[in-house]
């Protein structure tokens, strides 16, 4: 049978991309070469619905070792009694938490998708938002910080992410809800013991495995000790069921089938991975160049939201300095001078999601390289120098005039070349 060319080489286009240019999107990390290896591996044939010495196939005598392996790491990073290791992403460990916990039409609170929530925060175009009815808490407009401002009388989940999860807890606790907190972008500062662990005091956590965590795309639930569940479901022993057991069978077989196991093979190396020393220190290293970053950019006359930032991200709101230049504008641009990062909503956002005010940023990928903090200080600088490039030949950049192109296409060069520079000779990831 014949290679196919046209993919590998765009494989290999895109590899080029990650390697010469600065990737700043705070969701996004860069992967051992053993988590690549383990997820392009012969696992990918296996067919293992069920859980393991639970499965619907025979021969899955091996990748149940892989995947209890993947559990009993995990539970020791977070000292958790429960993990489930089978969601293909944190969306789908969401939903398998919702459908678990929820019925139809039941009441529940997460934060508002303009103000930092995620979709399946009860976004009105996800199923979140669709099958059950989702009221939302949002920020404080001066502060930036959470204020929650929703009616709580009649909520059965209370739906954070892990910035303000103990603020929320007492109210959780207050109206009889459960607790559950998503810990997605800050999963790997946690493993590292720099933030505070939510499955301490969560009902139920959920996160994705990349991102800090710097393991191979998919999700995971986490429960710290199990507990009966709360609406009194029963076996068929008439024995009250465990929250976990209810928690598997949402996964599968509620919202998925068969599991990728040389996913959760790479997600298990990823775990061994979190677990060496060399991993706290490159989480210290994530934070301190954020740390950095930020008061770069407030340096440089730009408003990040909530005055800084305490882990991997930062949301600039670009109205402070370039009240006419849009996040779409500065993502599109900047792209182009191959730094990489994502138009976000700010708080109270007088644009639609489309255009936005506002970039989120952050700092995993570019420390998983061995980027340090003086080089937080040349980075913020060439993208400034971008943004106001921007705001100076706005013409140029919204196609309404060619006046000053030659000059603006320059700056772009410039910035490009130098993004080359920086990033010549540097492996993708050094730890």
């Amino acid at each position: 049978m014949k290679q196919d060319l046209q993919i590998f080489d765009l494989i290999r286009n895109e590899k080029e991309r990650q390697s010469s240019g600065l990737e700043l999107i705070a969701s996004e990390n860069y992967v051992s070469d053993y988590v690549l290896e383990a997820m392009g591996s012969i696992c990918t044939n296996k067919y293992a619905e069920g859980y393991p010495g639970k499965r619907y196939y025979g021969g899955c005598q091996i990748v149940d070792q892989i995947e209890q392996l993947a559990i009993d790491r995990l539970c020791k990073i977070y000292d958790a009694e429960y993990a489930n290791v089978q969601p293909h992403s944190g969306a789908q460990a969401n939903m398998a938490v919702i459908m678990a916990c929820l019925k139809h039409g039941d009441t529940f609170m997460g934060l508002d998708l303009s103000q930092g929530g995620h979709l399946t925060h009860g976004s009105p175009v996800n199923a979140s938002g669709i099958l059950y009815h989702a009221v939302a808490y949002g920020l404080d407009e001066e502060t930036g910080m959470i204020k929650i401002f929703a009616d709580t009388t009649r909520i059965k989940i209370l739906y954070a992410l892990m910035k303000e999860g103990k603020s929320v807890g007492a109210i959780a606790d207050e109206v009889g809800a459960l607790l559950w907190i998503d810990m997605a972008h800050t999963a790997g500062l946690i493993a590292a013991g720099l933030l505070k662990n939510p499955v301490k005091y969560a009902h139920i956590v959920t996160s994705t495995t990349h991102k800090t965590l710097r393991g191979p795309r998919g999700g995971i639930i986490l429960m710290g000790k199990d507990f009966d569940n709360p609406w009194g479901l029963k076996t068929p022993k008439g024995e009250i069921k465990k929250m976990s057991a209810i928690l598997n069978s949402s996964v599968f077989p509620g919202v998925q089938g068969g599991p990728l196991e040389h996913v959760i093979a790479a997600k298990a190396v990823a775990f061994y991975e979190a677990m060496q020393p060399e991993y706290v220190e490159y989480q210290k290293q994530v934070m301190a160049n954020a740390k950095k970053m930020a008061e770069e950019f407030v340096a440089r006359g730009y408003k990040v939201v909530s005055g800084g930032t305490d882990n991997h991200l930062m949301l600039i709101d670009l109205r402070t300095k370039f009240p006419d230049v849009t996040g779409r504008m500065a993502e599109k641009e900047l792209e182009k001078a191959e730094i990489t990062l994502n138009k976000n909503m700010v708080p109270f956002d007088t644009r639609s999601p489309f255009k936005t005010s506002g970039v989120r940023v952050g700092t995993p990928a570019i420390t998983s390289r061995g980027f340090v903090e003086k080089d937080m200080t040349e980075i913020v600088e060439l993208i400034d120098t971008v943004l106001s490039a921007v705001a100076k030949y706005a013409d140029v950049v919204n196609g309404v005039s060619q006046e000053g192109a030659e000059e603006y296409a320059k700056v772009l060069e410039t910035v490009r070349h130098k993004v080359h520079n920086m990033t010549a000779g540097r492996p993708l990831n050094r730890y």
